[in-house]
């Protein structure tokens, strides 16, 4: 039986380890094919070999502009078509109080983390409009929703990730494309354990992400790991249970003070000049009487991107 993605191509950025990873994995299972794009080319190429024909490696870096177009134009030349992009490439970025912070650490956090995203979205939306079909997925977080865990500008990035779904997906939406992103709590990947796994370094890098879920699993509201994580994307991917048109959505799974988790929507309908819906921005996120103590996805380079089912 053939996969939900057979025949469909995606570019996954930050998709050599963590949650990345595990979403690659899980397209290629379901039928797509896969070009990585990341800075760790070694566990990037070994990733992709694994895949066979199904999965490419290209290095990029999502703060630079031409390395994002010429990873969607890799994908366009080396399969004809982009059904997906992932825009999930992303670390910690500047820590510390607001005034030792740099204007160094500043435009370096917001290059990775934002505009890393507003470049997958500019050079995917055309491919993707020509087509008149397609899926931009791109990894927000909880701090982006509620402050507290993690460093001011890793927050107001991601903040500025999810207003930027929101505002794609309104002009995406007459072309046929979704625009979606997820908003994950803390996950255990290796570089919010504390570097990139490699070669010379992998055994110590799976130790300190075990010791990492042991700590926080008891934390969280959801039982779910990577692999789990990596349906979210896949399911958006495929158009399973979609609308005729696009929605914007933010699916906040976090950390709070108890492991009681009631999900509270708040929606904003967009609409076409006719007054029809046109899409649906909504934020799920843990009833506002509840504090939050997210510390986001803070250090990964994987967390995931996309939707609830519609």
């Amino acid at each position: 039986m053939a996969g939900r993605l057979e025949g469909k191509v995606a570019v996954i950025t930050g998709g050599a380890s963590g949650i990345g990873a595990a979403t690659a994995e899980l397209f290629v299972a379901e039928g797509a094919r896969v070009l990585i794009g990341d800075l760790q080319t070694d566990v990037g190429e070994e990733a992709a070999a694994a895949f066979g024909d199904r999965g490419a490696f290209q290095r990029c870096n999502v703060a630079i502009e031409a390395d994002v177009a010429g990873l969607v134009a890799g994908a366009v030349d080396r399969w004809g078509r982009l059904d997906c992009i992932y825009n999930n490439a992303g670390f910690g970025g500047a820590i510390g109080p607001i005034a030792s912070t740099t204007e160094e650490d500043f435009d370096l956090t917001f290059d990775v983390l934002l505009k890393g995203v507003f470049f997958g979205m500019k050079h995917a939306a055309p491919v993707m409009a020509a087509q008149g079909s397609g899926s931009i997925i791109s990894t927000a977080s909880v701090a982006g929703l509620n402050t507290g865990g993690a460093p001011h500008l890793y927050n107001t990035a991601k903040a500025g990730v999810i207003q930027l779904t929101r505002s794609v997906a309104n002009e995406m939406a007459e072309h046929g494309v979704r625009v979606n992103c997820i908003c994950p709590g803390f996950i255990a990947t290796p570089l919010a354990a504390g570097k990139p796994i490699s070669f010379q370094g992998r055994e110590a890098a799976e130790a300190r992400i075990q010791r990492m879920r042991d700590t926080t699993d008891d934390a969280q509201p959801m039982k779910r790991f990577q692999a789990s994580w990596a349906k979210y994307p896949e399911v958006r991917s495929s158009g399973s249970g979609s609308p005729a048109t696009p929605r914007a959505m933010a699916l906040a799974r976090s950390s709070s003070c108890s492991n009681r988790f009631a999900p509270t929507p708040a929606t904003t309908i967009l609409r076409n000049r006719d007054g029809s819906s046109m899409a649906s921005a909504s934020v799920v996120r843990a009833p506002s009487e509840k504090p939050m103590m997210s510390t986001g996805s803070s250090g990964s380079c994987s967390a995931t991107a996309a939707s609830s089912r519609s």
